[in-house]
């Protein structure tokens, strides 16, 4: 028995097979015009509407052992959570399941990084118990006690970003200094050759931390700084800020477990930081599965079927 997934976020278009033990997926970033810091919505949307059948004949899986498809569908699981790229993602995979004779099954873009996280990593004990997630991606950063409900997972707001998320911080220095959106890579590489970080202050309150006013000051000073040492400043200061609200947020649920989701998470030089300062049992996605991704998705459909 196996599943297929689909998801279509704000800036990758995914599909995905699992039969709970291998996998196989293809994904695609959107295209973003040089210079600019994102798109929208519409150009999401049609973008993801023209790389879906590409993408699903890449797959070149063997499809009569396909039992559910899975979808992305929306943002989050709460009410009102909503953006039409997720439209394109969810048609496709009506397509496939009525083409297949299968169930399909909706689910969050969230759950599928929190899912991806824990089949990549092997950490399914966590299924079983609450625990503490944290989702760092281009649009989100939160920290949330999370708990497997069924073939869905519920997650509590502990804490997270009072303005903008970590990814778009590096991604909007990153773009201020000549990089391509999304700058994560490029910038955590220009990082690597650098000899000392750029001071940068940290705005943690508790387990809020605050992105915007840092921005500034990078920007700020980007001209005058070598650009090494400033991708490093970036980096280490996102590392240290959400270390120190992570272990505000361990101390105030008691909960030890600690998954790290979400494409911010690939960074090399934040997960080192996390795994040697954060106080608890840290499990990462490995770096394939941290970006956006439709594996996630593609098993716990497997799982909604199975059960």
């Amino acid at each position: 028995m196996s599943a297929l997934g689909f998801d279509t976020s704000n800036y990758t278009a995914s599909a995905a097979w699992t039969d709970g033990k291998q996998d196989k997926s293809v994904r695609q970033l959107l295209s973003v015009k040089s210079g600019e810091r994102g798109i929208r919505q519409s150009e999401g949307l049609f973008q993801h509407v023209k790389l879906l059948p590409e993408l699903y004949g890449r797959l070149d899986v063997d499809m009569n052992g396909v039992k559910a498809v899975g979808a992305s569908t929306r943002p989050r699981n709460v009410e009102g959570s909503y953006m039409p790229v997720f439209l394109a993602g969810h048609g496709f995979a009506k397509i496939a399941a009525k083409s297949l004779g299968v169930p399909l099954y909706e689910f969050s873009h969230q759950d599928g990084h929190v899912m991806a996280g824990i089949y990549s990593c092997g950490a399914f004990e966590l299924l079983e118990k609450p625990f503490l997630s944290v989702h760092l991606s281009g649009g989100t950063t939160e920290i949330l006690l999370s708990r497997c409900e069924g073939i869905n997972f519920t997650h509590k707001i502990i804490g997270g970003t009072k303005d903008i998320s970590a990814g778009q911080f590096i991604d909007r220095v990153g773009v201020r200094m000549g990089m391509a959106f999304p700058a994560g890579h490029e910038l955590e590489r220009l990082a690597l050759t650098a000899d000392t970080a750029a001071k940068l202050p940290i705005s943690a309150d508790g387990t809020l931390v605050s992105f915007s006013g840092v921005e500034t000051k990078a920007a700020r000073i980007a001209d005058e700084t070598d650009g090494a040492s400033l991708a490093l400043g970036v980096l280490c200061c996102v590392r240290d800020t959400l270390t120190r609200a992570v272990n505000s947020a361990v101390k105030e649920t008691g909960a030890k477990d600690i998954l790290i989701v979400g494409g911010v998470a690939s960074n090399g030089i934040i997960r080192r930081g996390f795994t040697e300062n954060i106080n608890g049992r840290v499990y990462f996605a490995k770096p394939e599965y941290s970006t956006d991704n439709a594996v996630g998705i593609a098993y716990l459909a497997y799982m909604a079927k199975e059960a």
